[in-house]
């Protein structure tokens, strides 16, 4: 399956925020969305990171309270891995799992077009497994 037919039908809008923004304000709608993560805007590039609880873990650490008065943009990871809408998502669990990463945004002709996690994935991968065992089961007691 690729992440195209993933992502069909999806309706829901995809968080971002700028990178000129403060560290509390993504922090903020990270909270308010209870999301993991959210794509980082600037002038001129569609993603130019990603910022997630992880950032914010580590900056808090480094740079105590005053981290969030820091722009996004100091904070962020960066460069963005992506995927395409014409990777399969088993690449996309694997791509993943080897950069130890939990958000891709899926770019398409330098646009995002969506944002999926590994949570996407996993529950792609575990549907799978079940109808493929469903299939079996099937299978066995027909035979």
């Amino acid at each position: 399956m690729t992440i195209a037919r993933l992502i069909a039908g999806r309706a829901g809008q995809v968080w971002t925020i700028d990178a000129d923004d403060t560290v509390a304000s993504a922090v903020e709608l990270l909270a308010e969305r209870r999301i993991g993560a959210v794509p980082v805007a600037d002038a001129g590039v569609a993603v130019a990171g990603i910022f997630s609880e992880r950032d914010a873990l580590y900056s808090l650490r480094k740079h105590g309270a005053a981290m969030l008065t820091r722009k996004v943009r100091e904070v962020m990871t960066s460069p963005v891995i992506s995927v395409s809408p014409d990777h399969s998502a088993l690449d996309a669990l694997a791509l993943m799992t080897r950069r130890r990463i939990r958000h891709l945004p899926v770019m398409d002709q330098g646009q995002m077009v969506a944002f999926i996690s590994i949570g996407d994935l996993v529950k792609y991968r575990i549907e799978r497994i079940e109808a493929e065992a469903e299939a079996l089961r099937t299978y066995i007691q027909s035979a």
